[in-house]
């Protein structure tokens, strides 16, 4: 497992944890945050890819 897979698995727990605040708290922003960041933390786990490469690519979609 590279540094960005493991940054991308560490992602992910990041943004389960603002799903969960989120939703705590009546937070639709962080809840939304939250998704995000388990969407771009899985995808660097599966293509080892950097977190602002990932970032332009679905910006430029």
């Amino acid at each position: 497992m590279n540094s960005e897979q493991l940054e991308g698995k560490w992602k992910q727990i990041k943004g389960e944890f603002k799903q969960k605040y989120g939703s705590l708290v009546d937070d639709d922003t962080t809840y939304s945050e939250g998704k995000f960041d388990e969407l771009l933390g899985k995808l660097q786990e599966k293509t080892g890819k950097k977190k602002e490469d990932l970032k332009k690519e679905i910006e430029n979609w």
